[in-house]
């Protein structure tokens, strides 16, 4: 594929209309056509970004020939539903993050996309900025030593209104999936997936987490502190320590301007890069490299690492007790999912909790330890 990249915009929301600005400031990328679930936002949509083609189903904008990449931005409890419709059409795929629900979900996404031979990859912009980039070749290159601790926090005061999305099961609200993937990936991009999880969490009466924080830990003796929630205004700050130094970035180490890199007998030595620390360009151009090179996966973001990390955000659910609809759900064989009869089997994401979980009030099952509160 050379030239200009056609791209497919799925959902109408606030992150379509993000991506969808910074798409329209690269040269090589065209945004050709929108889709929703009914015609009226899509084509307010389209009238808003001059977007030539809109469409009130997702299946129309699948069948789209003139479309070489769809770009998933809908809720993450419809991603699975949503890219899958795209990989059945023989469209390639970015996908918004969290992934999917659970890492059923994305196992079978990634099944559909390499038996298919597509592309697909998560729309993890961190791991596409430069700035993160560098960190991850000064660690290569040893800059710190061997890596001994890993911190990372991303909170926000969340809405205290239950029936908002952040605080509904079935469209796998709290703080875990819409923040803490941030951390949880951060970790994981440094140190691979962890030996072991360990997790504690407040949660909310219909059964969300509001505040959690996590452990987890590695056979090669490190390990990294993790924190998320959406009733906590956190510093949003990350530091990775190693045997011979450390780096330590300030607030918004998800789209950071910079880092700070400490050595022992050595000034502190700032990492910044210009331009616009929020730009989803970064991520964009990796799909469209990709693209024109023939690439099935990005090697910035493999699928491989994504599935590594809903492993871990499986088993910090396991530990806090944290079951969604979906959870309880099988595939069916066009695609979708149905009931599954009675509830998923354990370990799903590859990790156990060590004892067994008694079911409260909230309908979901917690483990003894995990605070419920009526907030």
């Amino acid at each position: 594929m050379g030239g200009t990249v056609r791209w497919g915009v799925l959902a109408t929301g606030g992150m379509a209309a993000a991506f969808t600005t910074d798409l329209l400031g690269m040269p090589d990328a065209e945004v050709v056509a929108v889709a929703s679930r009914s015609a009226a936002p899509a084509q307010a949509f389209a009238e808003r970004f001059g977007i030539p083609r809109a469409y009130g189903s997702w299946a129309e904008l699948a069948a789209d020939d003139g479309v070489d990449v769809v770009y998933v931005a809908t809720p993450h409890s419809a991603h699975r539903e949503a890219a899958g419709l795209c990989l059945e059409a023989g469209r390639a795929v970015l996908c918004e993050k969290p992934f999917t629900l659970n890492v059923r979900e994305a196992q079978e996404l990634v099944a559909l996309a390499r038996g298919r031979g597509l592309f697909l990859m998560e729309a993890m912009w961190m791991y596409c900025g430069p700035v993160v980039r560098r960190l991850v070749e000064l660690v290569r290159d040893g800059a710190v030593g061997e890596i001994r601790a890993v911190h990372a926090d991303f909170g926000l005061v969340g809405p205290a209104d239950p029936a908002h999305r952040l605080r509904d099961p079935a469209v796998g609200g709290g703080a875990l999936l819409d923040l803490g993937v941030y951390p949880v990936a951060f970790a994981q991009l440094l140190l691979g997936e962890p030996d072991r999880v360990q997790a504690d969490a407040l949660l909310s009466p219909e059964g969300v987490d509001l505040n959690t924080g996590m452990l987890l830990g590695w056979d090669s003796g490190a390990t990294a502190a993790l924190s998320c929630s959406i009733v906590a205004d956190t510093p949003l700050t990350a530091s990775v320590s190693g045997t011979k130094g450390r780096i330590e970035f300030s607030r918004g180490f998800f789209h950071p301007e910079g880092f700070v890199l400490h050595r022992e007998g050595r000034e502190p030595e700032e990492f910044t890069v210009a331009g616009r620390r929020d730009s989803l360009q970064h991520e964009a151009a990796e799909v469209m490299r990709c693209l024109r090179a023939g690439e099935t996966e990005s090697p910035l973001v493999p699928l491989d690492g994504t599935l590594a990390v809903m492993r871990t955000l499986d088993a910090v659910r396991d530990r806090i007790g944290v079951r969604y609809p979906a959870d309880d759900a099988a595939p069916d064989r066009a695609g979708g999912h149905r009931p599954a009869g009675g509830t998923a089997p354990e370990g799903t994401g590859g990790h156990r909790p060590a004892g067994g979980t008694a079911p409260d009030g909230t309908g979901v099952r917690r483990p003894a330890g995990a605070r419920v509160t009526p907030a």
